[in-house]
């Protein structure tokens, strides 16, 4: 396993070779699909062009971004699913929509994740952090469980309702014995502009979007869903130093292939990301964005995927949170 750690643009120029780059792929892929299942410049996009990037130069051969945005991700594993398993189009996904969507859309999801993919390998991973307004009176966690005792209910945001966030917040409120009402919004900017203008009082994001402003003092980040304290943050604890252990979750982002995907097709893949995670370049840019690198064998990140989405099944169904299908 790689893991240095988050940042942006830079992700684009820097993982060398990273996804069909091995000549076995070269003899195949006349002009490819690389599928992303949200809009252009969010995170999803930005690690997915960065791939691109890498492919369109070591090929030398036409390779699209094709942002297939909606249903939440899921269009993309959609046309994933159809494409064809000859290495000419691949997908990079978050977790979510391998481990808990198969919770949520019980009728309507058109994917079977042990069946219709040939994962290939995780190619980041990141924690989330809960944050606070810098004019909130609580500065841990446990503060701010006393101060939301306090109150008949707190106002909270996640990126997106029925994302690994909302569950983790979820989680937090019953673990706590608080309560806790998500106000739905539609991405991490508005959110975080909800908790700044004081409308929610409390956040729970990916790390990266929202250390800028914990850092410039807009906002203050009380925990982290991470294993251990994150180097670049020292200052910020973990939910399970503060003993809500059943809180240490991180989110993937992993390379996926058609199901049926042949053997060399898949080794060509994995070395190209074993390849683009010695760079420094690639562990400089995923450190800004306060991710990192992480390698896994195909089998072993099958076995992942499958074990996260069954344990995922329990929490959902507590949450009793229903989307409109």
């Amino acid at each position: 396993m790689i893991r240095p750690q988050h940042s942006r643009r830079t992700l684009l120029a820097s993982v060398p070779g990273l996804c069909l780059a091995a000549p076995a792929l070269a003899q195949t892929v006349q002009a490819g699909r690389a599928y992303v299942g949200f809009p252009p410049g969010g995170t999803a996009d930005i690690i997915t062009r960065l791939y691109v990037e890498q492919l369109r130069a070591s090929l030398g051969r036409p390779l699209v971004v094709d942002n297939r945005a909606g249903a939440g991700g899921r269009l993309a594993l959609e046309a994933l699913k159809a494409a064809p398993a000859d290495g000419s189009a691949f997908a990079v996904t978050p977790a979510s929509m391998l481990t808990i969507y198969p919770h949520l859309y019980t009728r309507t999801l058109r994917y079977d994740v042990a069946a219709d993919f040939t994962p290939v390998s995780p190619v980041c991973i990141f924690p989330f952090a809960f944050a606070v307004s810098a004019r909130h009176p609580a500065r841990t966690p446990q503060e701010f469980i006393t101060w939301a005792k306090t109150r008949d209910a707190v106002d909270w945001a996640s990126p997106v309702p029925g994302s690994m966030p909302h569950f983790i917040g979820t989680q937090l409120a019953r673990l706590a014995g608080i309560s806790m009402t998500h106000v739905p919004f539609r991405g991490s900017a508005p959110a975080i502009q909800g908790l700044l203008s004081g409308s929610i009082q409390a956040v729970l994001l990916p790390i990266g979007e929202l250390t800028a402003f914990h850092r410039s003092g807009d906002l203050r980040l009380l925990a982290v869903t991470a294993p251990t304290r994150l180097e670049r943050l020292p200052d910020v604890t973990t939910f399970a130093e503060a003993g809500l252990g059943g809180l240490t979750y991180e989110e993937w982002y992993g390379a996926l292939l058609p199901a049926r995907a042949p053997e060399p097709v898949v080794a060509s893949l994995h070395a190209g990301i074993a390849a683009a995670m010695e760079s420094a370049s690639i562990r400089e840019s995923l450190a800004r964005l306060e991710m990192a690198p992480l390698l896994m064998e195909p089998s072993a990140f099958r076995s992942r995927m499958l074990r996260e989405r069954d344990q995922w099944a329990p929490i959902v169904a507590a949450s009793g949170f229903n989307p409109d299908e």
